[in-house]
């Protein structure tokens, strides 16, 4: 197993999460982040003054499935996130050592 976890713009998260879903993913953790990186925040300009907003809002998606589905899913997130601007996001994979799912006690795959 391997956890997905993507750092993307607010602004393509519906269409992340359709592409998603069409894949046949329902289950995922979504939330609200900040952060920086190649960005690196934003100039705006209060009441005359400027100031630098130096974090900016992201969502987080996190999503747990079986290793041999991890290049589709991230060629549907890359795909569906991509506007070719500095701020698309990132990736990040990691090995699962193992999932319970509470209800039932089930263990490994079947608890995805």
């Amino acid at each position: 197993m391997k956890k997905i976890e993507a750092i993307i713009r607010p602004s393509t998260f519906d269409e992340v999460k359709e592409a998603l879903g069409e894949y046949g993913i329902h289950g995922m953790t979504v939330s609200q982040v900040m952060g920086c990186g190649m960005q690196k925040g934003r100039v705006s300009v209060y009441r005359g003054q400027k100031y630098t907003i130096n974090l900016l809002s992201k969502v987080k998606i996190e999503i747990i499935l079986q290793d041999y589905q991890v290049d589709e899913v991230v060629n549907l997130i890359t795909k569906s996130a991509l506007t070719g601007e500095v701020g698309d996001g990132k990736i990040f994979i990691y090995p699962v050592e193992n999932s319970i799912r509470i209800r039932t006690g089930e263990t490994g795959d079947e608890a995805i």
